[in-house]
Protein backbone atom coordinates (compact mmCIF):
# COMPACT_ATOMS: atom_id res chain seq x y z
CA UNK A 1 0.00 0.00 0.00
CA UNK A 2 1.22 3.48 -0.86
CA UNK A 3 1.25 5.57 2.32
CA UNK A 4 0.33 8.68 0.30
CA UNK A 5 -3.15 7.39 -0.55
CA UNK A 6 -6.02 5.98 1.52
CA UNK A 7 -6.23 2.20 1.72
CA UNK A 8 -8.65 0.83 -0.85
CA UNK A 9 -11.20 -1.53 0.67
CA UNK A 10 -13.60 -3.70 -1.36
CA UNK A 11 -16.82 -4.55 0.49
CA UNK A 12 -18.80 -7.48 -0.94
CA UNK A 13 -22.14 -7.33 0.88
CA UNK A 14 -25.68 -7.93 -0.43
CA UNK A 15 -27.58 -6.09 2.32
CA UNK A 16 -27.82 -2.51 1.08
CA UNK A 17 -28.53 -0.98 4.51
CA UNK A 18 -25.52 -2.69 6.06
CA UNK A 19 -23.33 -1.84 3.06
CA UNK A 20 -24.22 1.87 3.17
CA UNK A 21 -23.47 2.05 6.89
CA UNK A 22 -20.13 0.29 6.43
CA UNK A 23 -19.14 2.41 3.42
CA UNK A 24 -19.95 5.65 5.26
CA UNK A 25 -18.11 4.44 8.36
CA UNK A 26 -15.02 3.46 6.40
CA UNK A 27 -14.95 6.82 4.62
CA UNK A 28 -15.13 8.55 8.00
CA UNK A 29 -12.15 6.44 9.14
CA UNK A 30 -10.09 7.59 6.17
CA UNK A 31 -10.42 4.53 3.91
CA UNK A 32 -11.37 4.52 0.23
CA UNK A 33 -14.14 1.89 0.05
CA UNK A 34 -15.94 0.39 -2.93
CA UNK A 35 -19.07 -1.76 -2.79
CA UNK A 36 -20.04 -4.88 -4.71
CA UNK A 37 -23.50 -6.35 -4.06
CA UNK A 38 -22.74 -9.87 -5.35
CA UNK A 39 -19.76 -12.15 -5.66
CA UNK A 40 -19.80 -11.72 -9.42
CA UNK A 41 -19.67 -7.93 -9.08
CA UNK A 42 -16.83 -8.35 -6.61
CA UNK A 43 -14.84 -10.46 -9.06
CA UNK A 44 -15.33 -7.80 -11.73
CA UNK A 45 -13.96 -5.08 -9.45
CA UNK A 46 -11.05 -7.24 -8.34
CA UNK A 47 -10.14 -7.86 -11.97
CA UNK A 48 -10.35 -4.19 -12.90
CA UNK A 49 -8.68 -2.56 -9.89
CA UNK A 50 -6.31 -3.20 -6.98
CA UNK A 51 -7.62 -3.35 -3.41
CA UNK A 52 -5.62 -3.46 -0.20
CA UNK A 53 -8.21 -5.49 1.75
CA UNK A 54 -11.42 -7.34 0.84
CA UNK A 55 -14.32 -7.37 3.34
CA UNK A 56 -16.53 -10.30 2.38
CA UNK A 57 -19.98 -11.26 3.67
CA UNK A 58 -20.47 -15.00 4.22
CA UNK A 59 -24.18 -15.13 3.29
CA UNK A 60 -24.26 -13.87 -0.30
CA UNK A 61 -26.98 -14.72 -2.82
CA UNK A 62 -25.92 -17.28 -5.41
CA UNK A 63 -22.38 -18.26 -4.56
CA UNK A 64 -21.69 -18.05 -0.84
CA UNK A 65 -18.94 -15.93 0.60
CA UNK A 66 -16.85 -19.05 1.19
CA UNK A 67 -17.12 -20.01 -2.48
CA UNK A 68 -16.10 -16.50 -3.45
CA UNK A 69 -13.23 -16.62 -0.96
CA UNK A 70 -11.89 -19.91 -2.33
CA UNK A 71 -11.97 -18.52 -5.87
CA UNK A 72 -10.20 -15.33 -4.78
CA UNK A 73 -7.53 -17.38 -2.97
CA UNK A 74 -7.00 -19.61 -6.00
CA UNK A 75 -6.05 -16.50 -7.98
CA UNK A 76 -4.54 -14.25 -5.29
CA UNK A 77 -3.04 -15.60 -2.09
CA UNK A 78 -1.75 -12.26 -0.81
CA UNK A 79 -4.65 -9.78 -0.51
CA UNK A 80 -6.01 -9.87 3.07
CA UNK A 81 -9.65 -10.95 3.36
CA UNK A 82 -11.86 -10.22 6.38
CA UNK A 83 -14.98 -12.38 6.57
CA UNK A 84 -18.22 -10.92 7.93
CA UNK A 85 -20.55 -13.53 9.38
CA UNK A 86 -23.49 -14.04 11.70
CA UNK A 87 -22.12 -17.54 12.40
CA UNK A 88 -20.34 -17.60 15.76
CA UNK A 89 -19.78 -21.33 16.22
CA UNK A 90 -16.16 -22.49 16.38
CA UNK A 91 -16.60 -24.86 13.44
CA UNK A 92 -17.83 -21.97 11.29
CA UNK A 93 -14.84 -19.84 12.22
CA UNK A 94 -12.49 -22.70 11.42
CA UNK A 95 -14.25 -23.27 8.07
CA UNK A 96 -13.79 -19.60 7.17
CA UNK A 97 -10.13 -19.58 8.14
CA UNK A 98 -9.44 -22.86 6.35
CA UNK A 99 -11.01 -21.38 3.22
CA UNK A 100 -8.42 -18.58 3.28
CA UNK A 101 -9.83 -15.76 5.42
CA UNK A 102 -7.26 -13.76 7.38
CA UNK A 103 -9.74 -12.49 9.96
CA UNK A 104 -13.44 -12.66 10.77
CA UNK A 105 -15.95 -10.38 12.44
CA UNK A 106 -19.29 -11.56 13.80
CA UNK A 107 -22.43 -9.56 13.04
CA UNK A 108 -23.63 -7.30 14.51
CA UNK A 109 -20.37 -5.42 14.90
CA UNK A 110 -19.18 -1.92 15.74
CA UNK A 111 -17.75 0.06 12.83
CA UNK A 112 -14.88 1.14 15.06
CA UNK A 113 -13.88 -2.50 15.55
CA UNK A 114 -14.08 -3.19 11.80
CA UNK A 115 -11.82 -0.20 11.13
CA UNK A 116 -9.36 -1.34 13.80
CA UNK A 117 -9.20 -4.84 12.32
CA UNK A 118 -8.65 -3.42 8.84
CA UNK A 119 -5.78 -1.28 10.09
CA UNK A 120 -4.27 -4.37 11.74
CA UNK A 121 -4.52 -6.33 8.47
CA UNK A 122 -2.91 -3.46 6.59
CA UNK A 123 -0.04 -3.30 9.08
CA UNK A 124 0.60 -6.99 8.58
CA UNK A 125 0.38 -6.75 4.79
CA UNK A 126 2.78 -3.84 4.38
CA UNK A 127 6.34 -3.02 5.36
CA UNK A 128 6.23 0.59 6.48
CA UNK A 129 9.30 0.69 8.73
CA UNK A 130 12.42 1.91 6.90
CA UNK A 131 14.76 -0.94 5.98
CA UNK A 132 17.66 0.52 7.95
CA UNK A 133 15.67 0.25 11.19
CA UNK A 134 15.31 -3.54 11.01
CA UNK A 135 16.87 -6.55 9.31
CA UNK A 136 15.55 -7.45 5.90
CA UNK A 137 16.48 -11.14 5.99
CA UNK A 138 15.97 -13.65 8.79
CA UNK A 139 17.00 -17.29 8.81
CA UNK A 140 16.91 -20.32 11.07
CA UNK A 141 18.44 -23.57 9.85
CA UNK A 142 17.29 -23.77 6.21
CA UNK A 143 14.26 -21.49 6.72
CA UNK A 144 14.65 -17.98 5.29
CA UNK A 145 12.45 -14.87 5.27
CA UNK A 146 13.01 -11.88 2.96
CA UNK A 147 11.03 -9.08 4.60
CA UNK A 148 11.46 -6.70 1.66
CA UNK A 149 9.29 -8.88 -0.58
CA UNK A 150 7.58 -10.97 2.16
CA UNK A 151 9.09 -14.15 0.70
CA UNK A 152 9.54 -17.34 2.72
CA UNK A 153 11.70 -20.25 1.56
CA UNK A 154 12.92 -23.45 3.12
CA UNK A 155 15.82 -25.32 1.55
CA UNK A 156 15.28 -23.16 -1.52
CA UNK A 157 11.59 -24.07 -1.82
CA UNK A 158 9.18 -21.10 -1.85
CA UNK A 159 6.48 -21.42 0.83
CA UNK A 160 3.26 -19.54 0.09
CA UNK A 161 1.74 -18.06 3.26
CA UNK A 162 -1.38 -16.00 3.88
CA UNK A 163 -0.81 -12.59 5.54
CA UNK A 164 -1.96 -14.03 8.89
CA UNK A 165 0.39 -17.01 8.63
CA UNK A 166 3.25 -14.69 7.67
CA UNK A 167 2.63 -12.51 10.73
CA UNK A 168 2.53 -15.59 12.97
CA UNK A 169 5.86 -16.74 11.57
CA UNK A 170 7.34 -13.27 12.13
CA UNK A 171 6.27 -13.37 15.80
CA UNK A 172 7.90 -16.78 16.21
CA UNK A 173 11.08 -15.59 14.45
CA UNK A 174 11.32 -12.51 16.66
CA UNK A 175 11.34 -14.86 19.67
CA UNK A 176 13.28 -17.76 18.14
CA UNK A 177 14.27 -20.22 20.84
CA UNK A 178 11.80 -18.69 23.31
CA UNK A 179 8.22 -19.73 24.01
CA UNK A 180 5.54 -17.44 22.56
CA UNK A 181 2.28 -17.69 24.49
CA UNK A 182 -1.20 -17.68 22.99
CA UNK A 183 -1.81 -14.44 24.88
CA UNK A 184 1.10 -12.83 23.04
CA UNK A 185 -0.12 -14.07 19.66
CA UNK A 186 -3.66 -12.89 20.39
CA UNK A 187 -2.35 -9.44 21.29
CA UNK A 188 0.28 -9.02 18.57
CA UNK A 189 -1.35 -10.79 15.61
CA UNK A 190 -5.09 -10.58 16.30
CA UNK A 191 -4.94 -7.29 18.23
CA UNK A 192 -7.02 -8.84 21.02
CA UNK A 193 -6.45 -7.56 24.55
CA UNK A 194 -8.38 -10.29 26.34
CA UNK A 195 -8.02 -14.03 26.02
CA UNK A 196 -11.00 -16.19 25.05
CA UNK A 197 -11.14 -19.94 24.50
CA UNK A 198 -12.57 -19.65 20.93
CA UNK A 199 -9.61 -17.43 19.95
CA UNK A 200 -7.21 -19.94 21.49
CA UNK A 201 -8.69 -22.57 19.18
CA UNK A 202 -8.40 -20.26 16.16
CA UNK A 203 -4.74 -19.63 17.00
CA UNK A 204 -4.16 -23.39 17.21
CA UNK A 205 -5.77 -23.88 13.77
CA UNK A 206 -3.52 -21.23 12.23
CA UNK A 207 -0.40 -22.65 13.88
CA UNK A 208 -1.29 -26.14 12.62
CA UNK A 209 -1.65 -24.82 9.07
CA UNK A 210 1.62 -22.90 9.36
CA UNK A 211 3.42 -25.96 10.74
CA UNK A 212 2.24 -28.10 7.83
CA UNK A 213 3.60 -25.59 5.34
CA UNK A 214 6.92 -25.07 7.15
CA UNK A 215 7.75 -28.55 8.44
CA UNK A 216 6.10 -31.21 6.27
CA UNK A 217 8.59 -32.96 4.02
CA UNK A 218 11.69 -31.84 5.94
CA UNK A 219 13.94 -33.86 8.22
CA UNK A 220 13.95 -31.35 11.06
CA UNK A 221 10.93 -29.74 12.70
CA UNK A 222 11.06 -26.01 13.45
CA UNK A 223 7.64 -25.13 14.94
CA UNK A 224 6.92 -26.83 18.25
CA UNK A 225 4.01 -26.77 20.69
CA UNK A 226 4.79 -26.48 24.39
CA UNK A 227 1.67 -28.01 25.89
CA UNK A 228 -0.33 -25.61 28.02
CA UNK A 229 2.14 -22.76 27.43
CA UNK A 230 2.51 -21.77 23.77
CA UNK A 231 4.78 -22.28 20.77
CA UNK A 232 8.49 -22.04 19.99
CA UNK A 233 10.55 -21.81 16.81
CA UNK A 234 13.74 -23.85 17.07
CA UNK A 235 15.55 -26.57 15.17
CA UNK A 236 15.06 -30.12 16.42
CA UNK A 237 15.69 -33.39 14.59
CA UNK A 238 12.59 -35.04 13.17
CA UNK A 239 11.38 -38.27 14.68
Amino acid sequence: MNASRPAKILLIEDEAKTARAVINGLKAEGFAPAWAETGEDGFFLLNSDHFDVVVLDWMLPGRSGLEVLKTVRARDSKTPVLLLTARDALEDRVAGLDSGADDYLVKPFALAELAARLRALLRRATTDTPAEEKPTHWHLADLNIDLTVRRVTRAGRVIDLTPREFELLIQLFRNAGRIVSRETLAREVWQETRRATPLDNVIDVHIARLRRKIDEGFASRLIHTVRGVGFVLREEPGT
